[in-house]
Formats: structure tokens, sequence, C-alpha cells
């Protein structure tokens, strides 16, 4: 994509890192959530197959 006319490579990688750091961020802020959607999908399957 950077090879495109008019975008510059330096840019694509900066707007490529930035991008990964926020989703590398929302990540972090959901790992909280982790046990309690394992416990949550584990009702689930419990309950549809008993």
């Amino acid at each position: 994509m950077a090879r495109i006319g008019g975008r510059n490579l330096g840019m694509s990688w900066v707007a490529g890192i930035l991008c990964a750091a926020v989703v590398g961020g929302l990540l972090w802020l959901s790992l909280p959530m982790a046990p309690a959607l394992a416990g949550l999908a584990g009702d689930i399957l419990r309950a549809a197959f008993p």
C-alpha cells in the first residue's frame, strides 16, 4: 500500500505502529474480563448440553 502514488513509506510505518499500539492497548485493557468471559462461556455450554 505504501507504493501507491501519493503514499509515503515512512508515514505508513508510523500509522501501522500506532494502530498496532492501539490494538495492543485495547487487548491489555480487556484482560481482566477474560475470567468472567470464560465463566460465561462455560455456563452457556453447560446449559446447551445437559
